[in-house]
Parts: C-alpha cells; sequence; structure tokens
C-alpha cells in the first residue's frame, strides 16, 4: 500500500511526498535524512495523508497536489480534519 502524506516544517513550509511507511518517513524527514528542502526545517510534522492504491496511483496525486497553491493544500488538510 502506499501513501500521499503532507508534512509541514517549523516554518509552516508544506511538502507532498509518497511513501509506503508515513511513520518511517516522517521519522526520516526529522533525522535529516529526507528531502532537503525541509532539512532546515525540523520538526516536520504530519498533517495530511491519504492511502493510494499503488505506486503510480500514489505518484499521480503527489504531482496534482504540487501544483497546487499552498491555500489549496491548506484548504485540504483542514478539510480531513474537520472530517475526523
Amino acid at each position: 500500500m502506499w501513501f500521499l502524506y503532507i508534512a509541514r516544517g517549523k516554518d509552516d513550509t508544506l511538502y507532498t511526498g509518497i511513501t509506503t511507511d508515513v511513520k518511517r518517513r516522517i521519522d526520516q524527514h526529522n533525522r535529516k535524512e529526507g528531502a532537503k528542502s525541509l532539512r532546515g526545517k525540523i520538526p516536520v510534522s504530519l498533517v495530511y495523508f491519504e492511502k493510494c492504491s499503488n505506486q503510480i496511483e500514489a505518484a499521480k496525486r503527489e504531482r496534482e497536489i504540487k501544483g497546487w497553491k499552498k491555500t489549496k493544500k491548506l484548504q485540504l488538510i483542514n478539510t480531513s480534519l474537520c472530517s475526523v
């Protein structure tokens, strides 16, 4: 199973990525082993994730969300928080 996730850095930077293990990936970001764009922005927290059926679907969704403006990403995050 693959997941799309959005992480938030300490400066409110949003990072979108894909992984098979969300917890491990967030831990990697916090150990500075993840994306270079987040290395100076730890601690990183998970703010959104969704299940994808395979890597191709996850990568397509990642590309879609990476093309969004920050305000649209925040709407997605806030909508998911309200539905919990």
